[in-house]
């Protein structure tokens, strides 16, 4: 354990960082996964929801810096051709 009190506030500061961005980042796959249940049940209304709620989630994710930019894009990328390619098959 820490022993100055400086040290001691940082370690408490990172503890309640840790545990926030690691709720974001469950958030964001939750999200995902919905998103992926859904299209793949062919529900395209739900489907869409789920996206713009996921899309959301990441956005945000990536702009207090839990993910970075390029892997929130790539994500989201990735979802939305494949929301694409089943509401093609329709």
């Amino acid at each position: 354990m820490a022993v100055k009190n400086s040290a001691e506030k940082r370690h408490r500061q990172s503890e309640e960082r840790r545990l926030r961005n690691k709720s974001a980042k469950s958030a964001v796959r939750t999200s995902v996964k919905k998103f992926v249940v859904l299209a793949q049940k062919k529900d395209i209304d739900g489907a869409d929801a789920a996206l713009k709620e996921m899309v959301k989630k990441m956005d945000t994710a990536a702009r207090k810096g839990i993910i970075s930019k390029n892997a929130a894009a790539r994500k989201k990328s990735r979802m939305q051709r494949f929301y694409n390619s089943i509401k093609a098959a329709q």
